[in-house]
């Protein structure tokens, strides 16, 4: 189950990258959309890049001993004061849930062992990933605010 801001990358998640279910989170509940996608609360594993909102309600849909893996927090790293709110902890105990920060320098030391299996992986078809590209060092601005819009699919790359 895949969400993403833009009915193109909803297209490109479902069918290349393979998800059974993308739903576009601007048009979309996400409540209505798990309960299509993962009905009885039968969400397995969570990988998080959002927080906010989007991840309390994410929460309540996960299945008992679920996995959530915190990666990032993109909708609230531009706020000015602490969020408020409903917390998550009660369905994160309801559902004996296991949640772990995911930050990649803690295998900082394996660096080379991950490039090494990533580039295979991606030869073999594996990993699949996009990248946009912006020309031009000028643009730089631009480019680096269209990642809090929603403009790129995949890692911006800035040409010179």
């Amino acid at each position: 189950i895949g969400f993403a801001g833009t009915e193109e990358k909803c297209k490109w998640i479902k069918e290349e990258l393979g998800f059974d279910f993308a739903y576009n989170y601007k048009k979309t509940d996400v409540d209505t959309a798990l309960k299509e996608a993962a009905p009885d609360n039968s969400v397995d594993c969570y990988f998080d890049n959002v927080g906010g909102m989007f991840t309390v309600k994410v929460l309540t849909h996960m299945k008992t001993f679920g996995r959530v893996s915190i990666c990032g927090s993109i909708s609230n790293y531009n706020d000015t004061s602490v969020p408020t709110g409903p917390l998550p902890f009660f369905s994160i105990l309801k559902s004996q849930l296991r949640v772990e920060g995911f930050i990649v320098l803690r295998w900082y030391s394996r660096w080379e062992e991950g490039e090494t299996a990533m580039r295979q992986w991606i030869k073999e078809g594996k990993i699949k990933y996009k990248e946009h590209v912006t020309e031009g060092f000028e643009k730089m601005p631009d480019a680096f605010m269209g990642l809090f819009e929603g403009r790129n699919t995949g890692k911006a790359i800035i040409k010179m």
